[in-house]
């Protein structure tokens, strides 16, 4: 079987990785909790077995992102892209898909998976991986999307709040919805309160629906 290497930032050797390998990209911003349960999830579940396909890279947008050093004591290769050094937006999502399509082999191509990744993107780099780019938002959507989305739905009396893993379409928390998990709002939920009790089904949801569609691909 043919074989490529990467340099992995923090590790001592480079990584050796089959050439069919199907590569996923999760880009993030902070502390990257939800990528950390997809990498855990894709070892825990022999992902590269059972679907040829692994974690290939962490990409940030800010230097200070917490979870690069998990990505890195993983082994995972790590690239940072300060989007404080582009002018434009169009100019620092054509850098951004030069960073991922480094991983889009023939063949194989790459899943783009959105961690808490925060930046808007263009039209252009949302089209360029549309079907292979994935998204989790912390509401039932179509409910709330957009900000303060825990808030909004204490707010609004809701009895129920949750989170929702979506295709990413150009359309803000539009895309086609993969899975949900559902959570209770509680008589005197604060924001963070709800926030937390979601996050953990955030962990349990966002690698089952990146394992459903591997599973399918």
């Amino acid at each position: 079987m043919r074989t490529v290497r990467w340099r992995t930032q923090g590790c001592n050797s480079p990584a050796i990785i089959p050439a069919d390998m199907k590569n996923i990209v999760i880009l993030i911003s902070g502390g990257g909790s939800n990528m950390a349960a997809i990498v855990n999830t894709a070892r825990r579940e022999a992902w590269a077995d059972r679907f040829g396909a692994h974690v290939a890279a962490v990409i940030s947008n800010r230097p200070d992102a917490k979870g690069l050093l998990f990505a890195r004591d993983q082994g995972i290769a790590t690239e940072v892209l300060d989007h404080k050094g582009f002018a434009a937006r169009e100019d620092f999502d054509a850098a951004l898909a030069a960073l991922i399509d480094r991983f889009d082999l023939p063949g194989a191509p790459v899943l783009v998976v959105l961690a808490g990744f925060m930046r808007i993107l263009t039209p252009g780099f949302v089209n360029r991986y549309a079907g292979r780019l994935l998204n989790i938002h912390p509401s039932l959507l179509p409910a709330f999307p957009g900000l303060h989305t825990h808030q909004r739905a204490i707010d609004a009396g809701c009895k129920f709040a949750g989170v929702t893993v979506h295709q990413v379409t150009v359309a803000l928390d539009h895309g086609a919805i993969l899975t949900q998990a559902v959570v209770p709002v509680l008589p005197g939920d604060t924001a963070d309160a709800l926030a937390a009790r979601v996050l953990t089904q955030e962990h349990l949801i966002y690698p089952l629906a990146i394992a459903n569609l591997l599973q399918k691909s």
